[in-house]
């Protein structure tokens, strides 16, 4: 393809130029009959000035070929010998790769833009057809187009054409920007250019119009230099493909809506390589939007696994409220319920903001709508629903009033919100046991139990194991609490029971979800039990490591003395001996 002079003027592929007046050149008028195309191609004389720099598949191939010339008035064009072509495409693939974007043996074209900056773009229908099942239908189907044009005046030639040129790599796209998978606005919607330019085509056969996305406008504004789709019809030409961050998720979108599943496993497979947490929600956005199970089920997964990574990112203030239900409702988020409502409440406010709302908390009540149902606030410690949720104003009394009720006593009444664990946690569950001997009789006064721990990298402790009766079978009201020492802070409590059998061994009791504990942070765990004496632990260890049988990971707890009242608990001896955890 032959680049205009210096003066920024947009490039040109083969057989196609503005006119003086910005409309078609000669040679767009003038197109073969794919019988008649060598005699239509042949070579003009070469017009004063500097050469063209030429581009593109067919002219990287025309070694030796003729550069053309530039008419007054008319854009250069690239004209390769025509007769005997064939003799320097040794293989099918070059000979179809030198057919892309060129008049030889052209039969359709596509006539694109509106009035004098109008301009015809060929191609080959055979070739489109046999790469695309939608292409396929346009040409040959039972209501095929018979037509030799295809007009499709809602779509700015350089966009189109943009479509047809090979990607080039570092050209940046602004519509997505410049870092990977990063839109400045999706909702607005940046991928406009992509739907217009694609359900252009569609409205060809069946006469509807483009449709918006959430809040998207149903008429679209073209960039004049858009990236998008520079490997597309190239990659039905060619095989070949090259994408890259700007382009994977057009080109995607791309693919599936013309049926060419090899192109979609390229992209699917890119997008695998480089999901982040920190692109999750914005993929996840584009994903449902694009009708695009698997690459949404991925996103999810990254976004369970990384939950904190995830809503700190810029893009999950971007999306939308169908998309942020979908993800509260899923029980395998692994952070804590605090942060996950403290991430709504800043969703919130962007959403105020793009509805041109006051930000208040009735308003932002108003925009979560179901959403809020979704946040489990009976999994937070009664210190953060006191702290955060119930002073932010978008609860109502009632359910703040219901909830500290919950929260303190026993039976627990019922809440309009969901109880259930939200179960990040993955892999095998293990244990450690930090006493040697277990002896008789320990009894309680409503004094917690209490040790202090560390370990030497990053668990989820999700329960504790206790000592139950020496009298037989009994019930025990208990109250466990990971608490951070330095700050004081309760990370995670529950207020439960557990029945033992006199036995000696130890009796499960579990938070009401994982608690997170760092590497090198001191701890406490407390235990405050109601109940007959139990049995009790002695010839305690200060230091336990537990190695996993099959990847051989240690990990290290070091138990220390709680200062205070402990009820008597300590490294040597007591209560708690045993801590349930994930890694």
């Amino acid at each position: 393809m032959a680049a205009g002079g210096s003066g920024g003027r947009a490039s040109c592929p083969p057989g196609v130029g503005p006119g003086a007046g910005g409309g078609p050149g000669p040679s767009a008028n003038a197109a073969p009959a794919p019988g008649n195309a060598a005699a239509a191609a042949a070579p003009a004389p070469a017009a004063p000035g500097p050469p063209p720099q030429v581009s593109g598949p067919g002219a990287q191939a025309a070694a030796g070929g003729e550069r053309a010339a530039e008419e007054p008035g008319a854009a250069a064009l690239l004209r390769e010998p025509v007769y005997n072509w064939q003799a320097t495409k040794p293989t099918v693939k070059e000979r179809f790769a030198f057919l892309f974007n060129n008049e030889v043996l052209c039969d359709v074209h596509f006539l694109v833009g509106k009035g004098l900056g109008a301009q015809r773009i060929p191609a080959h229908r055979f070739v489109l057809a046999v790469g695309s099942a939608v292409f396929d239908a346009m040409f040959n189907g039972g209501m095929a187009t018979t037509s030799t044009e295809i007009e499709l005046p809602d779509v700015e030639p350089a966009a189109f054409l943009a479509l047809l040129n090979p990607w080039q790599p570092g050209a940046p796209s602004p519509c997505l920007g410049t870092g990977l998978f990063r839109t400045p606005h999706i909702r607005g919607l940046t991928l406009c250019v992509l739907l217009c330019l694609l359900l252009s085509l569609s409205t060809v056969l069946s006469g509807s119009g483009p449709v918006g996305a959430r809040g998207g406008p149903s008429v679209f504004i073209l960039c004049g230099q858009w990236s998008f789709g520079r490997s597309n019809l190239m990659f039905l030409y060619s095989d070949e493909v090259q994408i890259g961050p700007e382009t994977v998720m057009t080109t995607l979108y791309t693919a599936k809506k013309y049926a060419v599943p090899a192109l979609e496993a390229h992209c699917v497979e890119f997008l695998k390589k480089n999901l982040r947490a920190d692109n999750a929600f914005m993929l996840l956005t584009q994903a449902r939007l694009f009708d695009e199970p698997q690459l949404a089920s991925l996103c999810l997964e990254n976004i369970d696994k990384n939950t904190a990574d995830a809503i700190s990112a810029e893009g999950f203030t971007d999306i939308d409220l169908d998309t942020l239900v979908a993800v509260l409702e899923r029980d395998t988020l692994g952070i804590r319920e605090v942060r996950l409502f403290n991430a709504v409440v800043r969703w919130s406010e962007a959403e105020c903001q793009r509805q041109q709302l006051q930000v208040t908390p009735e308003n932002k009540r108003k925009v979560l709508g179901k959403a809020l149902a979704l946040i489990r606030f009976p999994l937070m410690t009664i210190e953060e629903f006191a702290a955060g949720p119930a002073q932010s104003g978008i609860l109502v009394d009632r359910e703040v009033v219901s909830l500290f009720l919950h929260f303190t006593v026993n039976p627990k009444p019922r809440v309009d919100f969901i109880d259930r664990p939200r179960c990040c946690l993955r892999g095998k569950e293990c244990s450690i046991n930090r006493f040697q001997q277990v002896e008789s009789r320990w009894g309680y006064s409503g004094t917690s139990d209490r040790i202090r721990f560390s370990v030497n990298k990053r668990i989820f402790v999700v329960g504790f194991g206790l000592y139950g009766s020496i009298h037989g079978p009994t019930d025990y009201q208990v109250n466990i609490q990971i608490i951070h020492t330095d700050s004081n802070t309760v990370l995670g409590q529950n207020d439960t029971g557990f029945s033992c059998d006199g036995s000696a061994s130890t009796f499960r009791v579990m938070f009401k979800e994982p608690v997170e504990v760092l590497p090198n942070v001191n701890y406490t765990a407390c235990a405050t039990l109601k109940g007959p004496d139990s049995h009790y632990g002695t010839k305690g260890l200060r230091k336990v490591t537990h190695e996993s049988p099959t990847t051989g990971a240690k990990t290290c707890f070091t138990f220390c003395y709680a200062a205070g009242n402990n009820n008597g608990t300590s490294v040597e001896d007591g209560q708690i001996p045993e801590v349930i955890f994930y890694t």
